[in-house]
């Protein structure tokens, strides 16, 4: 056995994966579908997946403009929590961490998630105050959470400085124990298998140029491989919501910034956990192969471009130095940016829109790949049945007319 095995390890090595099977099939675009999803990441590939698999609707696809994972799935830093302030913010992510801690057994891929525990920094007494209030909100929803003092913290984390002298003293932090990281390639990976073998096409290099009309309802798509007629599209790109929204002729109360992240060059194992702060706008962990993850808020312009501006970067380093001194001369490897859409409340647009059969799912700001499985989970449902579900009733476009918004910059500045 044990000859055979390296036997056949070294013919796939030699191999250069030509003869290895595909993860997911590469079709043609078929004439028409039940249902399209525009967007071949995460959150689009999750509702394919869910349209399919809790729905029964098989004649779908997802359309992507690159390749899969190639947008924000792949330019993100991988924090998942549902500690959040709101209820229906915190229900909504909860559902998505409940899916989380069974994804790797549902799709038979390891997503290699790991619940090491967030931290939530807290540096003046008003951190505090929200910290208090936030935990207390997630107990009475059933979300684990507690408050641990800067103590506590020193003795977990025993290099993190705790020093009242510093720049931005920690005087206490929200702890969710359930909380963690997963890998987002492989949950990009892992739920476009499951799709394709519940019979999805996903269709990549294949942008949408235009979408159809007939009064008041979508009738298809036109596409850089021709065009598709379906009475159903879904839309998830993040980053280029506004851009398709145009195209079907109505506004969204959504803004594109650039967000911005890098990695070290790898170290020995150190940091066990997560640690962020909205304060400084600055998060980290660390990967399964040692590099530092570290993290930005938003840049505070308008754009598309998958870079930012070093401004950014040069605050966000003053702050994890002044957080973790001993990190200060691990050389940062490489550097990049995503496109993440953002809503006035700091929550996300779930829901119907003007047109009939066209839906959207966007305005997740820096937190959408936390909700990844729960996003793709309920948007499934609104598509199939033509209504939300409950998790996602408040998260509609008409709320931003109504004033019912979910205002959530307290659990979501830096959003992460």
């Amino acid at each position: 056995m044990k000859k055979y095995s390296l036997l056949s390890l070294a013919r796939n090595a030699l191999s250069y994966h030509e003869n290895w099977q595909q993860a997911w099939r590469s079709p043609d675009p078929k004439p028409a579908y039940d249902a399209v999803i525009i967007g071949g990441g995460g959150h689009g590939l999750a509702s394919a997946y869910y349209l399919a698999k809790e729905h029964g609707m098989r004649n779908i696809a997802v359309l992507e403009k690159g390749w899969i994972g190639g947008g924000n799935t792949g330019r993100n830093t991988t924090i998942v929590r549902s500690n959040y302030l709101w209820d229906e913010s915190a229900n909504l992510y909860e559902k998505s961490m409940q899916l989380w801690e069974g994804l790797s057994q549902e799709l038979n891929y390891n997503v290699m998630f790991s619940q090491r525990g967030v931290y939530n920094l807290g540096h003046n007494l008003q951190d505090l105050r929200d910290i208090h209030r936030r935990v207390n909100a997630n107990h009475l929803n059933g979300i684990d959470g507690e408050f641990v003092t800067a103590e506590e913290i020193a003795r977990r984390i025993p290099f993190i400085n705790t020093s009242p002298d510093s720049r931005y003293p920690i005087l206490g932090a929200s702890f969710q124990p359930r909380g963690g990281t997963a890998r987002h390639d492989a949950v990009a990976w892992g739920f476009a298998r499951g799709a394709d073998a519940l019979g999805v096409d996903i269709i990549q290099n294949c942008e949408v140029t235009g979408i159809r009309r007939d009064g008041g309802k979508v009738v298809g798509l036109d596409t850089a491989r021709g065009y598709i007629e379906t009475p159903k599209v879904g839309v998830v790109v993040a980053g280029n919501s506004t851009t398709i929204a145009d195209m079907a002729g109505f506004r969204m109360p959504v803004e594109s910034h650039p967000l911005q992240a890098f990695v070290s060059e790898p170290i020995k194992p150190i940091l066990d956990t997560v640690v962020m702060s909205n304060a400084v706008h600055g998060y980290i962990s660390q990967s399964d192969k040692g590099d530092l993850v570290i993290g930005a808020g938003i840049d505070a312009y308008n754009g598309y471009g998958q870079r930012g501006g070093f401004q950014t970067i040069e605050h966000t380093m003053a702050a994890i130095m002044e957080l973790f001194p001993i990190f200060s001369r691990v050389r940062m490897n490489r550097q990049w940016g995503g496109i993440v859409d953002t809503c006035p409340d700091a929550c996300p647009i779930i829901g119907t829109t003007p047109v009939k059969g066209l839906y959207f799912n966007c305005g997740w700001g820096t937190g959408g790949f936390k909700a990844t499985p729960g996003s793709g989970w309920v948007f499934a449902h609104t598509v199939a049945n033509d209504q939300p579900h409950d998790l996602n009733a408040a998260f509609s476009l008409e709320r931003f007319i109504t004033g019912a918004l979910i205002d959530e910059h307290g659990a979501a500045g830096v959003a992460h």
